[in-house]
């Protein structure tokens, strides 16, 4: 995503910024995946063997620690004798790495190691330590000298000397010196690996993990101090092509957001246990980036939902400023990311003011430009159906695909049709290239005016949405038009603006069908009224933090644009 500023200025004095999707939408080229192909194929020639033997370390030079809480949840399943993920579940006795029967997102998390941080919040050392060195077993048996895909892909390795050094007390309690001598030997082929390997990850999260193996690898393996050095200068390089200046990370999604301030951290905390003093650009970053992320938290603590992420809640996004131990606040104008936040009272709204990611930097991207969320104090009023890439690994495909498109998101919908493409690959294709937005801030409201051209080469209309929130947060009014842009406009297109509502919200339709009554748990209410649509109220669901569906419903405003366009305005306004 790059940004312009031209030249003309806004009514007020306030500068226009235009977010601009570049070239990179198309995704990677034929030959660049063919190259990286055979990049997987080299690993196992002799050639790389060769460079994976050196000197077995005969212990860590420090243990670093993990200040981040585990899942609860699977942490007590691990305990009782199961590895859950996403609401997937295999027994560890029944577990067969050697011909897995779970899926690529269950194998994600059982190579990382990530359980051994949910292990770790549950249970005491003496308990946590057999199962932790049980599973080491199993992983050794199949993976430690076959170097295959995805068990030896370089985040996986990244993530991997993270953990293992982070929970380095679990997995290296045993008296059995074979044991622990094939756990260190595999600790060290894995960060020769790296070096060989982590400029050549695909770009954003994957780099950042690897490069971040390569640097915790020099910090705490005997020897590593040229290995050291070239991490710091490889992990700098994946976060100036991925994060921008004011600490958005190029995925645009909260979840990438967190584990990526989450593996910095640990990377840092390498550097504290050996008693060395940081780069000076992770603690920046991690800073900025928690910065980002909390911009997208609502009136619960919790991230609204975007870009595949469902919402990460509360509690733990207060561990995650704790364990880093950043003073921040939220960032209320984070135009490179594309996020927009505004708040009154103890009204939170969150508009996406930008174009999708890019194809090359994320997978699994959403439809969602102009799309917002709005919280009333610890009650989601308007939401996301989100969860598209965190949602239960059992819920049919067709569905988490479905959570990606514009309907399933709370904005403007032109002709059934996303506005930016989903092609059946699941790869974006054609749609918004360019988003403008204009912020004017004042002591009596708060007022976001952006419009996008995703429907303009399909439908020649511009989708411009206004939103004006009241100091106090009790009044937010809007308006969507559709704008003719260039001669294909057709004599009536229909449109539906959706407002998916939050799960404990009871909306009730008025007496004279052009307003809705939404009831909250707590006895308050809003009233949602509009002019130049119909109003109906249809079934919807989101995915709440868990990625489990909850059934929930949506306000939807239809009608037809004709040549000349149409414009619909609306206003929620608390009622009691």
């Amino acid at each position: 995503m790059s940004k312009d500023r031209p030249a003309d200025i806004r009514p007020g004095g306030v500068p226009e910024e235009r977010l601009v999707r570049t070239d990179g939408d198309r995704g990677l080229s034929l030959a660049e995946r063919m190259s990286a192909s055979l990049h997987r194929l080299a690993w196992r020639s002799p050639v790389h063997s060769l460079r994976l033997k050196g000197r077995h370390p005969l212990k860590l030079v420090a243990v670093a620690d993990d200040p981040f809480l585990g899942d609860i949840t699977r942490g007590r399943a691990l305990l009782g004798g199961a590895l859950v993920w996403r609401g997937e579940t295999h027994p560890i006795a029944d577990l067969s790495l050697a011909k897995p029967k779970f899926s690529a997102e269950f194998g994600e998390y059982l190579h990382s190691f990530q359980w051994l941080r949910d292990l770790s919040s549950v249970a005491t050392r003496a308990e946590a330590a057999p199962i932790a060195e049980a599973l080491m077993r199993e992983w050794l048996a199949v993976h430690e000298k076959v170097v295959t895909d995805p068990a030896w892909r370089p985040d996986q390795w990244g993530r991997r000397i993270l953990f293992w050094t982070a929970h380095a007390p679990l997995i290296l309690s045993s008296t059995d010196l074979v044991y622990r001598s094939q756990v260190l030997n595999a600790l060290a082929r894995g960060a020769r690996h790296l070096e060989r390997t982590a400029g050549k990850a695909p770009m954003g999260m994957q780099r950042m993990a690897a490069w971040s193996g390569v640097m915790v690898a020099g910090l705490l393996l005997p020897g590593g101090d040229s290995r050291l050095a070239v991490g710091e200068a490889g992990l700098r390089r994946a976060i100036g092509a991925w994060v921008s200046d004011d600490g958005g990370t190029a995925a645009r999604s909260p979840t990438r957001q967190a584990e990526a301030i989450t593996l910095l951290t640990l990377v840092r905390g390498a550097y504290a246990a050996r008693r060395i003093e940081p780069p000076e650009f992770l603690t920046v970053r991690i800073e900025a980036m928690l910065a980002a992320l909390t911009a997208l938290c609502m009136g619960d603590g919790g991230t609204s939902s975007w870009q595949g992420a469902g919402p990460i809640a509360g509690d733990t996004i207060a561990q995650m400023i704790d364990a880093t131990g950043a003073r921040i606040r939220p960032l209320r104008n984070a135009r490179d990311w594309g996020y927009q936040r505004i708040e009154g009272g103890n009204s939170v709204l969150v508009l996406d003011a930008a174009p999708p990611p890019v194809a090359r930097m994320v997978e699994g991207g959403c439809a969602s430009t102009l799309a917002f969320e709005l919280s009333d104090g610890p009650h989601r009023l308007i939401v996301n159906c989100g969860g598209a890439r965190t949602a239960e690994v059992a819920l049919p495909r067709d569905l988490t695909e479905g959570l990606r498109t514009s309907a399933a998101h709370s904005t403007l919908i032109l002709a059934d049709s996303n506005s930016t493409a989903i092609h059946p690959d699941g790869a974006l294709g054609k749609g918004v290239t360019e988003v403008s937005v204009n912020r004017h801030d004042s002591a009596e409201m708060q007022r976001i005016e952006a419009s996008h051209d995703g429907y303009a080469r399909r439908f020649g209309f511009l989708h411009r949405r206004q939103i004006i929130m009241s100091r106090d947060g009790s009044d937010i009014r809007g308006e969507d038009s559709l704008i003719p842009a260039g001669k294909r406009q057709k004599p009536a297109t229909p449109f539906a603006i959706r407002f998916h509502l939050g799960v404990h919200v009871d909306a009730s339709p008025t007496a004279d069908g052009l307003a809705a009554l939404l009831r909250l748990t707590d006895g308050s209410a809003w009233q949602l009224r509009c002019k130049g649509a119909v109003l109906g109220i249809e079934e919807s669901l989101w995915v709440d933090a868990k990625g489990g569906p909850r059934l929930t419903g949506q306000i939807v405003l239809s009608g037809e644009a004709g040549a000349s366009g149409a414009t619909v305005t609306w206003l929620l306004r608390r009622s009691r």
